[in-house]
């Protein structure tokens, strides 16, 4: 049973969305990078989404730094993030038991945990666990910036409505950060929140698609065959719940493409080599090219929605009927835009430190 993703720069989460906290543990960071927890705080709000769209469940998700950051600085030894948890109301959960909520781990929890598993909110399989890692992500983001790399992550599709592709990266990256809707478009931004409010209203939840783009990452990082870029990536980021597809650069439409029109052909800016296309997406062989990572994320529609929906009763192994009480968001793609830049962020400070060492980051 295992909590724990990286090789150099490790992340161990812990917690169950109603126990007393939830929390991870990064070791292997780096000694000297700076750690603001003004920024800390102001990612956990985007995590917290948006009123009319978002679970009406409030925390105040407060990061404690238990250990590793001393006078602003990392020290180097393992930083600790430990969040409260207040605002449960576990007794939503009691009546439903052992009633399987499609869509969910419920089922594949009481198989591998043999029932003794937290079941409440989802326990530790909860979309709760995703504030850790924002946390943690928070320190990774700054510790890229420091170096050039620069993460941002919009809502590309919402149902029928799309969003327009990234323009100047750097540009959008910005402009993305002010935003709580990640949505590039203003017109498009408002299309999508009426869309998802109607969806609201019918008590049920929709998905999307959410597209990142990675800048100033240097070429050469990412180990052919097992840790390639893509690989490390799509592990970590498959962890988060909801994502059911990952597709870098043209994705799934370069197997329509002949060669000649998929190959990035290389020519000369300035006295640096570059792409004049990025359909790989910023890869090749599984290593960084110097061009922008792109990728984009197939996210699916909350699993707890207020229908009627048919399941089993898991102790009697009888059917029933389910009609899910609580507080449940009707569409978690614009909170799940912090968490992809996080992991991200993670898996990116993972691989640096990989490739040039695990003091690359530090000493800012």
């Amino acid at each position: 049973m295992k909590n724990t993703i990286g090789n150099n720069i490790t992340v161990t989460l812990f917690g169950e969305s109603h126990g007393e906290a939830i929390g991870c543990v990064i070791d292997g960071i780096a000694p000297g990078i700076s750690v603001d927890e003004d920024f800390i705080a102001s990612q956990m709000e985007k995590r917290k989404g948006i009123n009319s769209i978002s679970t009406p469940r409030c925390e105040a998700d407060k990061v404690k730094i238990l250990s590793g950051v001393f006078e602003g600085k990392t020290t180097g030894t393992p930083i600790c993030l430990m969040i409260e948890n207040g605002n449960t109301k576990s007794k939503d959960y009691a009546a439903t038991r052992y009633l399987a909520r499609p869509g969910h781990a419920d089922y594949t929890a009481e198989c591998k945990y043999h029932g003794f598993q937290d079941f409440r909110g989802g326990g530790h399989f909860s979309g709760r666990l995703t504030a850790p890692l924002v946390a943690a992500g928070a320190i990774a983001i700054s510790a890229l910036r420091s170096k050039g790399v620069y993460i941002g992550t919009h809502i590309s599709r919402c149902a029928d409505i799309s969003d327009r592709e990234f323009g100047n990266i750097s540009e959008d990256i910005g402009l993305l950060d002010t935003l709580d809707m990640p949505v590039l478009c203003e017109e498009k931004r408002k299309e999508m929140l009426s869309f998802i409010e109607s969806v609201k209203a019918e008590g049920d939840s929709i998905g999307g698609i959410l597209s990142t783009a990675v800048i100033g990452m240097p070429e050469g990082v990412g180990e052919p065959w097992f840790d390639t870029v893509e690989g490390m990536l799509s592990h970590a980021l498959f962890s988060i719940p909801a994502v059911k597809g990952i597709e870098f650069g043209k994705g799934f439409e370069i197997a329509e493409m002949k060669g000649s029109q998929a190959n990035d052909a290389f020519t000369v800016s300035g006295r640096k080599i570059v792409t004049t296309t990025n359909n790989n997406g910023g890869i090749n062989g599984g290593i960084t090219n110097g061009m922008p990572l792109t990728f984009n994320l197939a996210v699916k529609p909350t699993p707890s929605i207020f229908k009627k929906q048919n399941t089993v009763d898991m102790k009697t192994k009888e059917a029933a009927e389910l009609e899910i009480k609580g507080r449940h968001d009707p569409a978690i793609i614009h909170r799940a835009r912090v968490v992809v830049d996080s992991v991200t962020a993670l898996v990116l400070c993972d691989l640096l430190a990989t490739r040039f060492g695990t003091d690359y980051l530090g000493c800012d």
